[in-house]
């Protein structure tokens, strides 16, 4: 076996059983330069063996769900500019819903001065950022705790959603695609999201380009035409086409 063979074979079997692998990380490992370790991650996510992520890559066939430390990591000033992006959509007044997940709970930092507003939260990652912002009204969907992605899930969860409307909701992914939806790792974390967008007036999928058309598990919500897709400059132009054939509004940050 060729010694990039045995490199890539070794790669996979790291990612998953650690999870996130970097790119630094590996280049490390196996004393080879970071140019070599991003043409491994080319080469097994061509053959679907992994997902590249912003720095690294994770584990397909191994279904392996990162915490929310681990995402918190990958694409930092990404996330922040479509998270910027979509809070400027909000207006005075309004009802929004901000899901579980890195880059929408980063929208209530962007939030904290508003005023005559009101968040209705499904994770912790909105909730610590708006606790001590006065002037925003916060509710709560509560439910089943998720510790891996910090969201609320379940049957509470889900009764509390048949029970408020949203002028706009703002999803997070595990990653997405124009054929199947939003791709998350469970299914009541999918069954919850559909709840969301047929509340919701307007939907808003937050995703970065690195999780466009992956499917790394199995579990999906479908997105209806008319959800607006943000997403970050690194998106490239074969990512996007698939979404705007299925008439979903493509936004580029």
């Amino acid at each position: 076996m060729r010694e990039s063979e045995i490199r890539r074979t070794e790669i996979v079997r790291l990612a998953k059983s650690g999870g996130l692998t970097s790119v630094d990380e590996l280049s490390s490992l196996f004393e080879v330069t970071a140019s070599t370790i991003r043409r491994d991650l080319n080469h097994l996510t061509e053959r679907g063996l992994l997902a590249r992520t912003y720095g690294g890559a994770i584990a397909l066939d191994g279904h392996h769900e990162a915490s929310i430390k681990q995402r918190s990591l990958e694409g930092y000033d990404s996330k922040r500019v479509i998270a910027e992006w979509a809070a400027a959509q909000v207006q005075p007044g309004e009802t929004v819903l901000l899901d579980a997940g890195t880059t929408v709970g980063a929208m209530g930092e962007f939030l904290r001065g508003a005023s005559d507003l009101t968040v209705i939260a499904a994770g912790l990652t909105a909730l610590e950022a708006l606790a001590d912002a006065d002037s925003v009204h916060v509710e709560c969907i509560g439910g089943t705790l998720r510790h891996l992605s910090q969201g609320f899930v379940g049957p509470l969860a889900e009764a509390s959603l048949q029970r408020v409307s949203f002028d706009r909701a703002f999803l997070g992914a595990d990653a997405v695609t124009a054929e199947f939806g939003i791709c998350e790792a469970g299914y009541d974390q999918t069954r919850l999201k559909e709840l969301m967008m047929e509340r919701a007036g307007k939907v808003y999928v937050l995703a970065h380009s690195t999780k466009l058309g992956q499917k790394p598990f199995h579990a999906w919500a479908p997105i209806p035409p008319g959800t607006t897709l943000v997403t970050d400059a690194g998106a490239s132009r074969e990512q996007i086409e698939p979404f705007e054939k299925a008439s979903i509004d493509v936004v580029i940050v």
